[in-house]
């Protein structure tokens, strides 16, 4: 059962699902998922119709939530793609698969930190703020009034 944003679906019919249940079910839209397996991004080929509709499987869809959630973290598509290719080679390529994923957990961790630093200096200016308005002087507060204050 694929689930998306904790939501859980159903299981998908054994003749699978349109195009569209599918992007409805993985939160991406048609074209995304057309892009993901142009890109070379789908670790199966996706089945089709005597028609060439796609029809998607359980695995397909709990490969592009995985696709989906490596892209939102940041990870370029072509770490995506080799990650693919990886998975769909099988068994014995596990140390790499596992070096390419602690590589962007890396990346992904080394990026957090700024934001994290800066929402830090923000709490400490939400707390100075707090303190000076239960103190009473929050007038006393600098705020430049003047070319001359820029140099402070």
């Amino acid at each position: 059962m694929v689930e998306v944003n904790g939501k859980p679906y159903g299981p998908v019919p054994e003749a699978g699902l349109s195009i569209a249940e599918a992007a409805r079910r993985t939160a991406v839209s048609a074209h995304t998922l057309r892009y993901y397996e142009r890109a070379g991004l789908v670790v199966t080929p996706v089945d089709r119709t005597y028609g060439g509709r796609r029809r998607y499987r359980e695995l397909d869809l709990k490969w592009i939530v995985v696709c989906t959630k490596l892209r939102a973290t940041g990870m370029p598509i072509k770490g995506i793609r080799r990650y693919a290719e990886l998975v769909a080679a099988g068994q014995g390529n596990e140390k790499e698969r596992l070096d390419l994923l602690e590589s962007h957990r890396d990346e992904l961790l080394t990026g957090l930190a700024e934001p994290q630093e800066n929402l830090r200096l923000i709490n400490r200016k939400i707390d100075t703020y707090r303190d000076r308005l239960v103190a009473g002087d929050a007038g006393q507060l600098w705020a430049p009034t003047g070319p001359q204050d820029n140099a402070r």
